[in-house]
């Protein structure tokens, strides 16, 4: 990736991303769509359990953050968290697909790793991300979802000066007890984060 490519839009991208939680009565609220775990039904569990699957065929071959770069994938902001709801953790970012409007589960736009104790990073899941201009005028009327899992939106204008977007977290390989889909996390944190080169 040429070093001017990673835009402003890529780091209010981001930056989005890292903001989300913080304003948690309404981000959360969407982001978790009002189920818990025991108000899904059977085929909404079966669903979950295959996206999740999905997503972690698409990035086993990201284990290794080395891999994940050489596929075009970049860390673009150091280590997000929450002051209350954990955090969300690296975010390994692929402008090529963040930049085409079509949603697949096996290419997802960001993946996400955590920093253990020794700072070597493991990953935890993956967001998905597309901007609403393009999908709503592929999709009228057809709000984006992946295997049954609707995706977030954020509207314009918004506090994060981005045109308006749509965004889907899955934490296919870190257990969150919030649920497979929600922003933040508590079981992962920052800590082991040495710093951004």
């Amino acid at each position: 990736m040429k070093a001017g490519r990673f835009s402003t839009f890529a780091y209010a991208v981001i930056g989005a991303l890292t903001i989300v939680g913080a304003a948690p009565s309404r981000a959360l609220a969407q982001h978790d769509h009002g189920t818990t775990p025991q108000a899904l039904t059977a085929e909404q569990r079966r669903q979950q359990a295959a996206l999740v699957q999905a997503v972690r065929e698409a990035t086993e071959g990201f284990k290794d953050p080395a891999a994940a770069e050489a596929a075009g994938y970049h860390l673009a902001f150091g280590c997000v968290s929450g002051s209350d709801f954990g955090a969300m953790g690296l975010h390994f970012v692929n402008m090529d697909l963040v930049g085409d409007p079509s949603i697949d589960a096996s290419k997802p736009e960001i993946i996400l790793y955590e920093a253990t104790p020794s700072g070597k990073l493991r990953i935890t899941g993956a967001d998905f991300l597309v901007m609403a201009e393009a999908w709503d005028k592929a999709h009228p009327g057809d709000p984006p979802q992946l295997m049954g899992q609707l995706f977030q939106f954020f509207e314009a204008p918004n506090r994060f000066g981005l045109p308006p977007f749509y965004t889907l977290h899955v934490w296919a390989w870190k257990d969150n007890p919030n649920g497979s889909y929600v922003n933040w996390n508590p079981n992962i944190s920052c800590d082991g984060f040495k710093g951004q080169n």
